[in-house]
């Protein structure tokens, strides 16, 4: 099984009993998930009945495989089991997916907490045109096609260019995702909603992602190749 890379945990304050309904529902949930992930990138499950419903759902990044999926969300399901073990809601999120499960219902909603960013140390670029306006305009790009997306992979886009400018040439690799449970143009909101923390949290990273509850925003810089001045030549005629 490959080993998915932890990011972050959150644990809701309120709590429920070691023998309540709610405990077992929630135990139901995480298994509905695991089974489902050999499915798909998504699922979103439901159970028990008022007071005790559980709602849980799950989202692996669209570019990683069904068993990089699979074995994310198996690992997020015993993590948040064992480090929320009370908790009536709880996220966890790993570079390749995050799983969530609640006392409430969140199908279908925008929300921008909690959140993670994950991003590089390595400054990338000096270049105040390339964050100002070339990776924005990327980032917009796509998230004008995830919404339209006709993608196995609902509200999933990927793409890569070859960029040019002053400082050199380079690869950016942009990607953007939904959760499918959103419509259109809550999709958008979602992605907009992450690229203002984006730009925040990750100002001239070489690579940065950042994992909302319902959508993430993830770009990569290739090592910049430095643009070479033609030779000048000097000639002297006697």
């Amino acid at each position: 099984m490959s080993q998915p890379n932890h990011m972050s945990t959150y644990c809701n304050q309120s709590e429920f009993t070691r023998t309540s309904f709610y405990g077992s529902n929630r135990d139901t949930i995480l298994a509905t998930l695991r089974d489902r992930s050999s499915l798909g990138t998504y699922s979103n499950a439901t159970t028990g009945l008022s007071p005790n419903t559980v709602y849980g759902m799950f989202l692996c990044r669209g570019d990683v495989n069904t068993t990089s999926c699979s074995d994310c969300v198996y690992t997020a399901t015993q993590e948040i089991a064992k480090n929320c073990t009370y908790q009536k809601e709880a996220f966890v999120f790993y570079y390749e997916c995050m799983v969530r499960y609640s006392e409430f219902s969140f199908f279908t909603l925008v929300e921008d907490i909690p959140y993670v960013a994950s991003y590089s140390l390595i400054r990338s670029l000096e270049s105040l045109h390339f964050f100002n306006q070339t990776l924005p305009g990327k980032i917009d790009e796509l998230i004008v096609k995830a919404s339209s997306s006709s993608s196995p992979v609902p509200y999933f886009v990927e793409d890569q260019e070859r960029v040019t400018q002053s400082e050199g040439s380079y690869e950016l690799e942009g990607m953007v995702q939904c959760a499918p449970d959103l419509d259109p143009l809550n999709c958008t909101v979602c992605l907009r909603l992450a690229v203002q923390d984006f730009f925040h949290c990750c100002s001239q990273s070489r690579w940065a992602q950042i994992f909302f509850p319902k959508c993430l925003v993830k770009y990569n810089i290739s090592v910049l190749q430095p643009n070479v001045p033609s030779l000048g030549v000097t000639k002297r005629e006697s």
